[in-house]
């Protein structure tokens, strides 16, 4: 799975320009989720963890790894926020690029995420931190749904 991870976040980068990532999506949002991570730090970056798509009024359980540059330090991140651009439940899973930034100490932290992967969909997230890290940089994270 690691390889599939480093793959997928190579491919994702190298498709990618990190400034795609930030832009404004437009129109109402097509659905909402949130994500549950432990992420690591150590001018290189690493995240397991998952959450829920909800969609068409319906919850979906996912999951979310990534690997990626920029920051140091260890925290556990809950996000939550915006789907844009999604039109088929398939479209969600796959390799996006994300921009971060964000601090935590102790049980304060925030920051925000941006996600956009090569099927156009965009995530915003508003995140919440506990542990201790300084989080600027960009990763390429694979999202899939549980079986």
């Amino acid at each position: 799975m690691l390889t599939r991870i480093a793959a997928s976040v190579l491919a994702c980068l190298l498709v990618s320009a990190p400034a795609g990532a930030q832009s404004r999506p437009a129109g109402q949002p097509s659905g909402t989720v949130s994500i549950r991570q432990l992420q690591v730090a150590f001018i290189g970056s690493g995240a397991i963890g998952g959450g829920t798509l909800r969609f068409n009024k319906r919850n979906y359980e996912i999951s979310v790894g990534g690997l990626g540059i920029g920051g140091i330090g260890a925290s556990r991140l809950t996000a939550t926020g915006s789907v844009y651009n999604l039109s088929n439940r398939e479209d969600f899973t796959g390799a996006y690029l994300q921009i971060r930034e964000g601090w935590a100490v102790g049980d304060e932290g925030r920051g925000t995420l941006w996600l956009r992967n090569a099927k156009g969909v965009i995530m915003r997230l508003a995140t919440k931190r506990r542990g201790l890290q300084l989080s600027l940089g960009a990763d390429g994270v694979l999202i899939g749904f549980k079986q």
